[in-house]
């Protein structure tokens, strides 16, 4: 659909006489699924093509051919798109999606004192504000799902900061978030984010949770009514799902109507759980005598429709026990899936207790990015060295199980077999990075390439069921400089309102100066 509601013929895959219309994507190098796996494949479902053809009929994908068989595809393709030197793959699954301006960008470089003075007061929490008006909410919504396609993510699960908002997404934030996901083109799993509490700082100092359970419930009706909305839109590209913010600011009984709800609905739950220890780990043993998983599995959530951000400190982790105690049997056995993000975890200075274990389980992992940019490759990269290291061991990079998270892992997540993969009767959901530019370098392995020198904003082409969503590395129809401006705009406005909820300012109040000082003082 055009943002008139108009279809484009050459979009959606419709040719003028209403037939299916067939475009050829012709790759030096193509990442197609292979069910039976390749002799000696490190991770059996995926291998490599060379000089190859992916032939798209609407959207889906009619055939994948490499020599004489990919040049049969092409000659009989309405139309052929030549992508040269470039590493054409599944399109990446993104399940944490990051459509938000300053997370990660403000609060990862403070000492543990500072960052509580970038939380809500005790006093804010009691009459929060939105800070921004509505249509800036929909630039900050319209920005961040651009950078996602920018990058080379066609499917998305969003999240954002509720930091900014008066307490939680709204529904019709959300709707115009699907509206422009639709209009944009990238297939997103869509949900208001609700909780019936907020972390604090207190006027001491001290830490704690600020409950509202009124709130909580609004913000929850919402998020039903929600799924209530999708299913009128009926739009292929955008699903309904739930998610629950950090599940130490959720009650039990949200939680266990969360449940009730997804059974109902067969909805799928994203929730943010097992990433913190005091904050999380300790506010739930102390508070409600259970851990993590103890919560989800006595509310009802502890299934094959959970999503879990970010899966890390389970009993595995040296901070937690250190030793398997059976957290990974009990995910796998649930049929849970989690999602791993890198990069965010070094940047928040923690991280998983090794990949490797979590996939010997049998324990589903997707990846997210939770952070600016939304770069899986970035990710990819991230989580590869830290293998290493944690192995000990060159060869236990992981490379080909951290890309088969980032596509695979994800559709087995979502529960979509149509997704995460180049194969006859997936949907056409497809990137092109590009190996061409000098600074690549030399290609051996374009996998390996890729991940050592670059990144996600090497994506250069995609396509979403079949349309073509970036091109030249541009969203067409997007005005790349005004949306840029724009987005500067919403950010300083939102780096402009930590000040007053700042708990521990002092006398007169504290600035933005003094809350974000610069690395090298300004002359």
């Amino acid at each position: 659909m055009t943002a008139g509601g108009a279809v484009d013929v050459a979009a959606s895959g419709v040719g003028a006489g209403g037939a299916a219309r067939s475009v050829a994507l012709r790759a030096s190098h193509v990442i197609a699924a292979d069910p039976a796996g390749p002799t000696g494949a490190v991770t059996p479902g995926l291998v490599e093509l060379r000089d190859a053809v992916v032939l798209v009929r609407g959207d889906r994908i009619a055939g994948v051919g490499a020599g004489a068989a990919g040049a049969a595809l092409a000659a009989a393709a309405d139309e052929v798109i030549d992508l040269g030197e470039s590493l054409l793959m599944p399109g990446l699954i993104d399940l944490e999606g990051l459509v938000d301006i300053d997370h990660l960008l403000l609060d990862s470089w403070w000492s543990p004192e500072h960052e509580a003075r970038l939380e809500w007061s005790e006093a804010y929490a009691r009459d929060p504000r939105e800070v921004l008006t509505p249509d800036e909410r929909a630039t900050l919504r319209r920005y961040g799902l651009a950078q996602l396609l920018l990058h080379g993510i066609t499917t998305a699960m969003p999240i954002a900061t509720e930091v900014h908002g008066a307490w939680a997404e709204t529904h019709d934030d959300l709707l115009d978030t699907a509206r422009t996901a639709s209009e944009l083109g990238i297939r997103v799993f869509l949900g208001p984010s609700y909780r019936s509490g907020v972390h604090v700082t207190r006027a001491d100092g001290t830490h704690g949770i600020h409950w509202d359970e009124a709130r909580g419930e609004a913000a929850f009706a919402g998020a039903a009514r929600f799924l209530d909305t999708v299913a009128q839109l009926a739009d292929p590209l955008v699903t309904g799902v739930l998610v629950p913010c950090r599940v130490e600011t959720v009650s039990d009984e949200l939680l266990r109507r969360t449940a009730e709800l997804s059974a109902a609905r067969n909805a799928l739950v994203r929730v943010h759980a097992t990433q913190g220890l005091d904050s999380e780990i300790g506010v739930l043993a102390r508070e409600r005598g259970t851990t993590p998983l103890g919560l989800l599995e006595r509310t009802g959530l502890l299934n094959e429709r959970l999503i879990l951000a970010h899966g890390v400190y389970l009993d595995v982790h040296p901070d937690v026990h250190g030793e398997d105690r059976g957290d990974l049997a009990t995910l796998a056995a649930a049929g849970a899936a989690i999602v791993h993000c890198p990069v965010t975890n070094a940047r928040y200075a923690f991280w998983l207790e090794r990949l490797s274990q979590y996939l010997d389980a049998g324990v589903t992992v997707a990846l997210g990015t939770d952070s600016f940019p939304p770069d899986l490759i970035r990710a990819i990269d991230t989580g590869v060295q830290l293998a290493k290291a944690q192995h000990g061991d060159l060869g236990r990079g992981m490379l080909a199980e951290y890309v088969a998270a980032a596509t695979l892992g994800g559709a087995a997540a979502l529960r979509r077999t149509d997704l995460g993969r180049i194969e006859p009767g997936a949907q056409a959901d497809v990137v092109a990075f590009s190996l061409a530019d000098l600074r690549m370098g030399a290609i051996d392995d374009p996998i390996r390439t890729l991940t050592l020198a670059g990144t996600g904003r090497d994506a250069h082409f995609s396509m979403v069921a079949g349309r073509v969503v970036l091109r030249d590395g541009a969203l067409p129809g997007v005005d790349a400089a005004a949306l840029r401006a724009a987005g500067q705009r919403v950010f300083e406005k939102l780096r402009a309102a930590y000040p007053e909820r700042d708990a521990l300012a002092p006398a007169g109040g504290s600035t933005e100066a003094e809350l974000f000082p610069p690395v090298f003082p300004r002359g």
